[in-house]
């Protein structure tokens, strides 16, 4: 009989299991955003993962609204995906809308022209930043306030003037890309993960006060990206870093990194880490060990500035 009995179990827990990962898929399924025809909007998206993502959502058909500073590197993006054609799914020649996210004060009207593109948005990307490399001791206040204003208040005011439409139709995702920086912190990177830090509080927040109105939120957090992020980055005086730092030429490869976007569009996925295993373990250790991980930040911030003494 208990012969009988355990012969039988291992079938059963078996079928559960299978069961239960059928129905997780079905859910999956059902709650999959279809973005065929769906406005997305891409800030940053002349360069980098921006433009990657550019690629990515209009090959999955939908209505691209490309955002950026220079209008011509937008239009050269826009004349690519132009030429590109998909016999299986219709694509649209994307529009843009030039400004500047740092100057606040012109969001409001950006926003404006955003959406008489085609009268609302489905998606808003919040894509475009800035890094930043240098010693706290040599960075100017200014400094610190000019990567809050890109990294922060831009995507912050951007969002704000984008989301009544939004509520209005009780419809939208809302999208940020943050970094595993906005996590945990590293040394001589003090203002990029302070922006990042407020990134993503501010869109924890957001997530839970639109949810009533069926609106998502989604905060994607990559580590290191291979694009020219560093080599643009800002140092303590304001000057350009001009380095591709070795840990950002190991990156992750950008199109894999918007294929993760469009699958957390996609998905509805609200807090997405792309990241390696050191950092995912970080992330733990400074919640789970915080005295270990001061440590360790310290023992790395010496080795570092030993390296640019040598």
């Amino acid at each position: 009989m208990e012969r009988l009995l355990g012969l039988g179990i291992a079938p059963l827990a078996a079928g559960t299991v299978g069961l239960l990962i059928l129905l997780k898929v079905i859910q999956r399924l059902r709650h999959k955003q279809n973005l065929r025809d769906k406005v997305v909007v891409i800030t940053g998206a002349s360069s980098g993962l921006g433009k990657e993502c550019a690629r990515v959502f209009h090959a999955a058909g939908a209505r691209l609204i490309l955002c950026g500073r220079d209008q011509k590197r937008l239009q050269e993006v826009v004349e690519e995906l132009r030429n590109k054609n998909n016999e299986k799914i219709q694509t649209y020649t994307p529009c843009t809308v030039t400004f500047d996210l740092s100057n606040t004060s012109v969001v409001s009207s950006a926003a404006e022209e955003i959406l008489k593109c085609h009268g609302h948005v489905d998606v808003l990307i919040n894509n475009a930043g800035i890094s930043y490399r240098g010693n706290i001791l040599d960075t100017h206040v200014s400094v610190q306030r000019d990567v809050m204003e890109t990294n922060y208040f831009g995507p912050v005011a951007l969002t704000q003037a984008i989301l009544p439409s939004m509520v209005d139709r009780r419809s939208g995702h809302i999208v940020v890309i943050s970094s595993v920086q906005g996590k945990i912190s590293i040394p001589y990177r003090s203002a990029y993960s302070a922006s990042k830090h407020a990134t993503q509080a501010y869109f924890d927040c957001l997530r839970a006060e639109v949810d009533r109105f069926g609106l998502q939120v989604s905060v994607v957090s990559p580590g290191y990206i291979k694009t020219n992020l560093s080599i643009n980055a800002v140092t303590g005086d304001g000057s350009k870093y001009g380095v591709m730092d070795k840990t950002t030429a190991k990156g992750a490869d950008p199109v894999d990194v918007a294929h993760a976007v469009l699958k957390a569009v996609c998905h509805k996925q609200k807090d997405v880490v792309l990241a390696g295993l050191l950092p995912t373990a970080a992330i733990y250790l400074r919640t789970l060990w915080p005295t270990l991980y001061f440590r360790l930040m310290a023992s790395r911030a010496i080795k570092e500035q030993k390296v640019k003494e040598e």
